[in-house]
This record gives structure tokens, C-alpha cells and sequence, in this order.
């Protein structure tokens, strides 16, 4: 799928990117494909590898082909055009965003179908998303609260609306077109808004903390004309058991059921789950169609897989339990360079908290670059603690850092990696920049 990527300016203000003479644009760069140590950049630097990334675009997309699945890949890991545009072209069916911002970003890029996975309050967002429904997008909203719905009903049809009225259910299609009649007030947009209920479990996050309040928020949906109950959704990767995991979700089944039950889901209906952890149990438990009289469409929400990374889904990946589904490759690299080495066992690279995700996990070292080009494993290296611009290197009895060494670090956790880069080269295994990811934070 094409969207609307601009090629922008890459110059001085660009972290990593040694351009002192002048702007370039990723295409530029592509086309001289440069190597990533003949001079161009500095360090620290967060490098894409191309083939780690696309291989995991590819396995994912196989996945869900596989089980039946719908993928809309959460946008907020990322944030990057090229990357969306990439697992777009792979066959996902959407994207997923967390805030009505990473939603705007993806409509100006031509992002045509998104789940918004939290709940909008926000009157001036939520007047824009039923405004851009009307005109064709196709966006899903969760709520789990009447409050919720109330929200989303006075954007649509103004004061007044958020009143339960005749009880009629949307037409529940999933991809049909999205300018529906709505009702028209004196301050709403008169458009209409898709809305999935939202089923959580306790000290999780968002949503009814049980099936009888899932009932009454969708049976609120229902009452707003202009709002189109569109199934269920839920999130389990807050949890750290599999028997969790698989209670949760036959418990977001149930809630399916129990809404067909009342007569407030049309004859297609969408279940959404799936972070980067469990989405194994998602297949295993959600896919298929189980739920009769209706036509359910599964959609997988996985973001991290994209690149995966070197710590916390390393460890948590779901194809560590059935590895003949997989598997994932760390795709981002951190380059950093040796500044002091001022006592035995001690060495300080010129990268810290500014440049590394460090909520899941400290960056792991993969190999070291001398001076002379030659490369050698990272053995007896560790990161300790991060600074704001420095990393603290445990330095083991045999292993030898100089300063001026670079060292290669694989990251944990990628949703905190991609946020504080705003161009990151994409480099082939060659080590030459073959293209730039723009990220938009």
C-alpha cells in the first residue's frame, strides 16, 4: 500500500547524522547508500536492519494467515511511515494507535482502517474522528464506561444525545461504508462512530472489570443512535501467567456471547485482542468462528514483533512456547563509542537514557568495533546503569575495551527505543544505509 510518506530533510538537527555541510533526504541517501563507518554519522546511533525487520513482517503475516487472523500491528511501537507502509503491504488489516494524536498521523498518511485502543473523552478529538468517519475513514473507538459513551455520543449529535433512545443495534458491518446518518445536534458532527466494549480484569488497565458491566456499557452504545457497536475488545498482556492469560480471554468470549445473547451485536462482529506476549493464546483461544449467528472477524494487535529486540520479548516471545510458528529477529542496533576507561572493570560509552530504552530491560552488548575495523564478540560486557548521555560497561577479567572501541547494543523493549530517535537509518547486511525511518512522536 502507498502512503503518503514525505521524504524529508535530514540535517543538522538529526541525532547521529554527521551533516555539517548541508541537508540530504532518505532518498539521497539510499541512492549513495553509505557505509554506516565511512564517516557519515556519529555516535551514538540507532540503525534498522533490513532483513531482520522484513523477516518479521513476513512471519507475522504468516501467523495470522495461518490461524485465521486479522492483523492491525500497533502503530505506537514505531511510529514510522515506512514501517506501517511495510506491514500494510504484508497484508495487515489495519493499524492500532494508543492516543487520538498517533490517530490523526495516521489518517494524514493514508492509514485506511485504525483501532483506537483506549478510551476518547477528549470532545475536540472525538468531534474530528466522527467528522473524518463521516467522510470515509474507517476508525474504531473503545469505551468501558457509560461516561465513555456519553462522550461519544455528544460528539455525534450534540447536547442531548448521549440519552438512551430506541435501543436499535448498528448495522454491526465491519468495513462497510463508513458515512452512516447519524443524528445531527446543534453542536455534533451528525457523523457516526464505531465502537468496540472493552472487557479488563483486575489491577489491569482499561475496561469492565466484569461481563454484566460489559452488558450494560454495550447496551448504552446501542441506545445512541450514530453509534454502531462493533464487538469486544480486551488486552492481556498485562499478565504473567498463561492460566491468566486463557482465563482472560475465554472471559472476552463470554462477553461476545453475552452481548449476542442480548440481541446488541449485528451479524458481523469484531473481537480485538493480542499484545506482543501471549498472542499464541489469542490463536489458540479467540480465533475461528465460535460465536453462531454471526460473522467474526479476530484482530491481532501485536506492535513489538516488528523489530522484537535483544531483552524483555526475547525472553516473553510467544515462539519460545511453539517455535515452530516462528521465529522473530532482533532488528534495531545501537551503536555507541568508548569514551574512559578509568579503572580496571570499568567502561563509559557515550550513550545514556537520551538514546537507549531502559524501562524493560538495559541494552545488551552484542560485539565491539576497533579502531581498525576488526569486530569481536561482546563477551564479558554488561550495562550496569544508564545516564542521561553515558552507560556504565562491566568490564570482566580477560575482556579489553579501549576508548574509541564502538560497541554494537541490541535493546529491550522497542516501544521505548523508536520515540527518542527522529531519523534512523535502515541498513542492509553490509552495514550501508539503504534507507531513513521518520518517526512521528
Amino acid at each position: 500500500m502507498t502512503l503518503d510518506i514525505p521524504d524529508e530533510r535530514i540535517d543538522w538537527r538529526s541525532k547521529g547524522f554527521w551533516l555539517p555541510d548541508g541537508p540530504v533526504t532518505a532518498a539521497q541517501l539510499a541512492a549513495a547508500r553509505p557505509g554506516l563507518f565511512d564517516g557519515g554519522f556519529t555516535w551514538p546511533m540507532l540503525v534498522l536492519r533490513r532483513s531482520a525487520a522484513a523477516a518479521n513482517i513476513a512471519t507475522m503475516a504468516a501467523f495470522c494467515a495461518r490461524h485465521g487472523l486479522d492483523f492491525a500491528p500497533h502503530a505506537k511501537t514505531t511510529m514510522a511511515p515506512g514501517l506501517l507502509a511495510a506491514q500494510l503491504d504484508a497484508g495487515a488489516w489495519g493499524m492500532t494507535v494508543a492516543t487520538a494524536n498517533q490517530a490523526l498521523v495516521l489518517r494524514r498518511l493514508g492509514v485506511p482502517r485504525v483501532v483506537i485502543a483506549n478510551q476518547v473523552l477528549d470532545p475536540t478529538a472525538l468531534r474530528w474522528l466522527a467528522q473524518e468517519s463521516a467522510r470515509g475513514w474507517e476508525v474504531y473507538l473503545q469505551v468501558d464506561s457509560e461516561a465513555g459513551v456519553a462522550a461519544a455520543a455528544a460528539a455525534i449529535g450534540g447536547p442531548g444525545s448521549g440519552a438512551v433512545g430506541s435501543g436499535a443495534v448498528g448495522s454491526g458491518a465491519v468495513g462497510s461504508d463508513p458515512g452512516g446518518s447519524g443524528v445531527v445536534g446543534s453542536t455534533g458532527t451528525g457523523g457516526r462512530l464505531r465502537v468496540l466494549v472493552e472487557l479488563g480484569h483486575s489491577g489491569g488497565r482499561t475496561g469492565c472489570r466484569t461481563v454484566p458491566q460489559l452488558v450494560v456499557v454495550a447496551r448504552a452504545v446501542t441506545g445512541v443512535a450514530g453509534l454502531e457497536l462493533c464487538g469486544v475488545t480486551g488486552y492481556e498482556g498485562a499478565l504473567d501467567a498463561q492460566a491468566e492469560v486463557d482465563a482472560f480471554l475465554s472471559e472476552l468470549a463470554d462477553g461476545a456471547r453475552a452481548l449476542a445473547a442480548a440481541g446488541l451485536l449485528g451479524p458481523r462482529v469484531l473481537v480485538s485482542a493480542g499484545g506482543s506476549a501471549w498472542f499464541d493464546r489469542v490463536a489458540a483461544l479467540l480465533a475461528g468462528q465460535w460465536l453462531p449467528g454471526h460473522e467474526l472477524r479476530t484482530v491481532l494487535r501485536s506492535g513489538a514483533s516488528v523489530t522484537h529486540d535483544d531483552g524483555m520479548y526475547a525472553d516473553c516471545t510467544p515462539f519460545r512456547r511453539v517455535p515452530a510458528e516462528g521465529p522473530l529477529a532482533a532488528a534495531l542496533d545501537l551503536y555507541a563509542q568508548v569514551l574512559s576507561v578509568p579503572e580496571p572493570g570499568l567502561a563509559l560509552v557515550g550513550m545514556g537514557k537520551r538514546d537507549a530504552p531502559f524501562d524493560g530491560g538495559l541494552p545488551v552488548p552484542r560485539s565491539v568495533r576497533r579502531p581498525d575495523g576488526t569486530a569481536i564478540a561482546a563477551d564479558g560486557l554488561a550495562v550496569t546503569r544508564l545516564n542521561d548521555h553515558h552507560a556504565y560497561l562491566k568490564v570482566a577479567p580477560g575482556a579489553v575495551l579501549t576508548p574509541g572501541d564502538i560497541v554494537r547494543f541490541g535493546i529491550s523493549h522497542p516501544c521505548t527505543a523508536f520515540d527518542k530517535w527522529r531519523h534512523i537509518p535502515v541498513v542492509d547486511d553490509d552495514l550501508r544505509v539503504v534507507d531513513v525511518l521518520h518517526t512521528y512522536f
